[in-house]
Parts: C-alpha cells; structure tokens; sequence
C-alpha cells in the first residue's frame, strides 16, 4: 500500500505523519532516519487496525508518497 506522508523539520529532529491514518506518527534525528520510523510507524497502526477488525484506510490523499 502506498500513503502520502508529510515530513515536517521539528526543531532538533524531524517529524512526520500520514494523513490518510489518523494517529501515525512518527520522528527521527534525520529525513532518512524519519522516513524508516514512518514506515514502521504505518505497518504497526495497519496491523492493529487489522486485529482490532476495522477497515483499513484507502491511500488517498497526494503528496510525497512513502513504500510501506
């Protein structure tokens, strides 16, 4: 699946979030180290949406779009 991811500089490090999955979120001390904890980040937050038997949001929105 493929999500758009936003990646924001935050201070010291960066952060980033996937609109189309509310709650995702992730940091990292660099871009690289960020966009791997996002990757994560969404495989996790699917995993439990899976377990916990609720739908698993479509990839809409458009923007840099992150492999997961």
């Amino acid at each position: 699946m493929r999500y758009a991811v936003v990646i924001e500089k935050a201070g010291e490090n960066y952060s980033a979030y996937v609109p189309d999955l509310p709650g995702c979120i992730a940091t990292g001390a660099t871009i690289e180290e960020t966009e791997a904890e996002i990757r994560d980040a969404i495989r996790f937050h699917i995993e439990g949406l899976r377990e916990d038997g609720l739908p698993v949001p479509e990839g809409l929105s458009r923007a840099e779009y992150v492999e997961a």
